[in-house]
């Protein structure tokens, strides 16, 4: 099975960015070396389950959070990450976000033959 560590080690980053968390807090409260923490979050090495669990739990997320778009067919795909995108918006600018997701959505589904032809090329 492949997992994107690039894409674990860019979600921790994130999160550990948006909880305004050094890579130096970070490996202070798992007892791991800042070394490590930049080597996962630049996907130079491969986090262990252990570390996976401890940075969650650091970053006050659920492992789910950080392994998410990994499983395929994931129905709760995005939605951990639709959550965080919005987490420190006040209610117009969650308004605005939806209007425009939904007017996104909508395009994309009306103009379906324009990726269908893409796809041909």
């Amino acid at each position: 099975m492949f997992l994107n560590y690039k894409s674990i080690g860019l979600r921790v980053k994130e999160i550990r960015t948006i909880k305004r968390m050094s890579q130096a807090e970070l490996a202070e409260c798992i007892d791991f070396s800042v070394t490590y923490i930049s080597h996962i979050e630049t996907a130079r090495k491969q986090a262990s389950l252990e570390a996976l669990v401890r940075i969650a739990n650091a970053l006050g997320v659920t492992t789910d959070l950080l392994l998410n778009g990994n499983q395929t067919n994931d129905p709760m795909e995005y939605r951990s990450d639709l959550l965080l995108l919005i987490e420190d918006c006040n209610s117009y600018e969650k308004r605005m976000i939806y209007e425009m997701a939904s007017a996104a959505k909508n395009s994309l589904r009306k103009n379906k033959w324009l990726q269908r032809k893409i796809d041909s090329l």
